[in-house]
């Protein structure tokens, strides 16, 4: 390709440290003080006592050691050793030359677009500086004797006041309220209702006092864990009787099945009160709804119906 003026120069040349010769053949390559390892024998121009040498055959390179076809003594002279750099190596970058352009780094299915090696002895760490970089953090990776290996996923949002990131298990994080806010939690109400006799009836449960997460749905008097949010949580259930006799029921459904392990009993024949607290662990999208139940013969109303919980830990 033809060029207007200098055509560009594409090797990284470099100058590396005088060599004394002495009674042996192999000697140590360095760069101001510093090993220096080229990628082969061909790139580098070696001068002995005047004469270029030929790379292969006079000399050799393996690492950062230079060795001669034969041993050398104390009055030969190596004139220099000059490091060409390799194919197309466009050197040591000047400070503050590569932009923000060059390293626009892809990510693909198979690798990071960027990896922040460890030395062998100190694990990988990217440092994040003030703007006058004279102090910054630092995110580390853990131990090699962990054998961790992860991937962790940010959430699409930047959450809200008082929240934290938490994990599902596999990475993903989602924003959550601390377990000492008692978050999600609700409180439902309804004035009144019928009941049919010796059927499991759902109450609908439909004014809201109060919803923190926004996980009761007032249309289906139900309450769903959501996404993060599983664990232990406790439910409160209460209904009143109006004047009948018989016997009534109050019972927690999770996911549509009766909770069979927790029921409340009433009997009597004036106003009386139907209440229930059960504590269950739930995972997400996990959903609790209340059933009443009575047997007096006939449909009966029922009145100051209350449904609440919350999330315990």
């Amino acid at each position: 390709m033809s060029y207007i003026g200098k055509e560009p120069q594409t090797g990284a040349y470099s100058m590396l440290d005088a060599l004394t010769a002495s009674a042996t053949a192999s000697y140590s390559l360095t760069l101001d003080s510093v090993a220096f390892v080229p990628e082969s024998a061909n790139h580098l121009i070696v001068s002995l006592n005047g004469v270029i040498q030929k790379a292969g055959s006079s000399f050799t390179v393996s690492s950062s050691t230079l060795t001669f076809s034969s041993a050398l003594t104390s009055s030969d002279s190596i004139d220099f050793v000059l490091a060409l750099g390799n194919v197309l190596d466009i050197g040591t970058p000047s400070d503050a030359t590569v932009t923000n352009a060059k390293t626009n780094f892809v990510s693909t299915s198979s690798a990071a677009g960027l990896q922040i090696k460890g030395d062998g002895t100190t694990d990988g760490t990217l440092q994040l500086n003030c703007s006058q970089n004279s102090h910054g953090i630092k995110l580390k990776s853990p131990a090699h004797s962990a054998g961790a290996s992860y991937t962790l996923t940010f959430p699409t949002t930047d959450g809200n006041a008082d929240e934290f990131l938490q994990t599902n298990g596999s990475g993903v994080l989602t924003w959550a309220t601390a377990g000492a806010n008692n978050s999600p939690n609700f409180h439902a109400y309804d004035g009144s209702q019928t009941l049919n006799n010796t059927t499991w009836t759902k109450f609908d449960v439909a004014t809201e006092r109060f919803d923190n997460g926004s996980a009761y749905d007032t249309s289906t008097s139900r309450f769903t864990v959501p996404s993060g949010e599983g664990g232990v949580y406790l439910f409160n259930g209460m209904y009143r009787m109006e004047n009948d006799s018989g016997s009534s029921f109050l019972k927690f459904y999770k996911n549509g099945s009766a909770l069979n392990d927790f029921v409340s009993e009433m009997h009597g024949s004036s106003y009386f009160a139907v209440n229930l607290t059960i504590m269950v662990n739930l995972s997400a999208s996990d959903y609790i709804e209340m059933y009443g139940y009575i047997n007096v013969g006939n449909t009966n109303g029922v009145a100051d119906i209350n449904f609440q919980g919350f999330k315990i830990a």
